[in-house]
């Protein structure tokens, strides 16, 4: 298992992977993993730094999401946002209650306390709320390092133990300093390089690609979107033609020109490309369908029927890649941690019992952490 600089556990903020995301742009990298990730482990990551994201439920609740106990044994560094504020308030004595409005929208924060958290961080700058709870009394050790007007406890900080904790949201981009503050927890607070970056991390993924794949095929779902094209990219530079199998499925319901748009792109590219001309496939699957979800589900069974008709066209297809932009795994429920579903999409969930493909894992991997 790789080495994790900064390890970011999910309780079911849509937010969570913004953290990641923001912090892997400024070269360190970072994983998001479940919060109730085993803490053996977590301890075979070597974290430098630890982040308790957001989340939707109430530290006090009876069933509510708690990590494994060994996390506050590590004397790693901690910063807790929103949900993971209320969890350090809790866990080191302090008291988390019901606020008597939520809080959601811009604030200014007031620095109130030096803390290199805050380093070259102005004073008042702008923060995104998003609570309903509130620490009410701060465990012993904590300062007030920053306040808002609504909230007195905005930021909290024991700089003895590097434990650090932010009522408001810095990965949003609402937040207008929140990404120097994410940095400054993980370069000046952990130690963290900036080493990371998105082209060492593509070998990364293409080396994995080969490694799996060996000589079988893979049968790529193709939309004409950033995601799949991505991937159909990724796998085109890491396999021979023969084993790559691009299959673009016009459905009906793409923008004008979309369908010749999309073979004129992977032409430039240099892909090989099906088109399967499913409209009246999916049309008769939506005919006297109203319900937005029940179209949605029908559009992915749909979509996964027209695949497997296609592959059984080629010999020795072991394998699909799709890609997957990370706001629809949001959307769909988070593999990470528990946030609510807002909408399904139809290249979110695996694959059915029924079928005889793998998920090529590197890029499964990529899905979920990019």
């Amino acid at each position: 298992m790789k080495q994790v600089p900064i390890l970011v556990l999910d309780f079911g903020s849509q937010y969570t992977q913004l953290i990641a995301r923001k912090l892997r742009e400024s070269g360190v990298y970072t994983e998001v993993v479940p919060y109730r990730e085993n803490i053996e482990d977590i301890k075979a990551r070597k974290p430098q730094g630890i982040i308790l994201s957001g989340g939707p439920a109430s530290v006090y609740a009876e069933d509510a999401y708690k990590p494994d106990e060994g996390v506050w044994e590590l004397g790693l560094p901690i910063l807790g946002i929103c949900y993971g504020m209320q969890l350090i308030t809790q866990h080191f004595g302090g008291e988390v209650v019901a606020a008597d409005h939520h809080e959601y929208g811009k604030a200014k924060l007031k620095i109130e306390n030096d803390s290199s958290i805050f380093k070259g961080v102005t004073d008042d700058s702008i923060v995104w709320m998003s609570h309903g709870d509130k620490a009410e009394k701060l465990p012993e050790g904590f300062n007030i390092i920053g306040t808002s007007e609504n909230s007195p406890y905005a930021a909290i900080a024991d700089d003895n133990r590097k434990v650090y904790a932010f009522q408001f949201h810095p990965e949003v981009h609402h937040s207008t300093e929140g990404t120097a503050m994410l940095k400054n927890f993980a370069k000046n607070i952990c130690g963290c390089d900036s080493t990371w970056n998105m082209g060492s991390f593509a070998k990364e993924k293409i080396a994995g690609i080969r490694a799996q794949v060996g000589d079988k095929k893979v049968l790529c779902g193709v939309s004409g979107g950033v995601d799949s094209s991505v991937v159909a990219a990724m796998l085109h530079e890491a396999l021979p033609k023969e084993q790559l199998i691009c299959v673009f499925v016009d459905q009906g319901l793409l923008r004008k020109d979309e369908a010749e748009q999309v073979q004129v792109m992977f032409k430039m590219l240099d892909i090989p490309l099906i088109t399967v001309d499913a409209k009246k496939e999916f049309m008769a699957a939506l005919e006297g369908v109203s319900d937005p979800e029940t179209k949605r589900k029908a559009i992915g069974e749909k979509f996964i029927e027209v695949f497997d008709s296609e592959a059984k066209k080629h010999t020795d297809v072991a394998y699909l890649a799709q890609g997957t932009l990370y706001t629809d795994v949001i959307e769909s429920v988070s593999v990470k941690g528990p946030s609510k579903t807002i909408k399904s999409h139809h290249n979110v969930g695996g694959l059915p019992d029924w079928m005889t493909f793998e998920l090529v894992e590197p890029l499964r991997e990529m899905d979920c952490t990019s």
